[in-house]
């Protein structure tokens, strides 16, 4: 009987602790400029790949291994798109495109992880570009968390990809040419924990 009541207080000990434990809390991060790109390429008549990037964007993530949540936000200066040819830029940042004048930032909020393990697989959420809000996953191909030894900082990141259909955003330039409607977004991005 006596090692009954050993056992059961021994049960509620352990309960109580488990209990009394503090509970899991997701870590804040913010984006480092440096190292996240954000990218995209589209068909150009079934002969190259045109290519751009957008030069300033900035966001946060916020994420719980242990209980396998998190969120991120990513805002995109559209003015900063740079496809390395100034008049490509310009027709880029046009009406016809991306209209950066009537909407100079497009932002993704991703509140769904994915998770392989410990490490991030995808992240879905919705895109805002041209005033429009649609759901997007972005798929990793990698990511890792490493201690930064300049920044004496826990660094997460990788690389994120998913192909948008550009027409549901209102981007039709060039369909009737032959131009494709899919269009691959990278965004390669590193965090440093706050």
């Amino acid at each position: 009987m006596r090692k009954t009541y050993s056992t059961l207080a021994a049960a509620s000990l352990a309960l109580a602790a488990a209990l009394a434990a503090p509970a899991a809390h997701a870590a804040d991060y913010a984006i480092d400029p440096t190292h996240t790109f954000v990218t995209f390429e589209i068909d150009h008549f079934a002969t190259s790949t045109n290519r751009a990037r957008f030069d300033k964007k900035e966001g946060t993530v916020s994420f719980d291994r242990a209980a396998k949540t998190g969120k991120v936000e990513i805002t995109i200066d559209t003015t900063s798109v740079n496809s390395g040819t100034p008049a490509f830029n310009k027709h880029l940042q046009s009406a016809d495109i991306l209209n950066t004048e009537k909407y100079p930032t497009a932002k993704f909020v991703g509140d769904k992880f994915v998770f392989n393990g410990d490490k991030v697989a995808e992240v879905s959420g919705n895109l805002t570009l041209l005033d429009k809000t649609l759901p997007v996953t972005l798929k990793a191909s990698k990511f890792n968390c490493y201690q930064n030894p300049m920044l004496k900082r826990e660094v997460c990141g990788g690389d994120f990809e998913t192909t948008l259909t550009r027409s549901q955003f209102g981007v039709n330039y060039g369909l009737n040419y032959g131009f494709s409607d899919s269009v691959r977004l990278v965004i390669q991005v590193e965090a440093v924990k706050q």
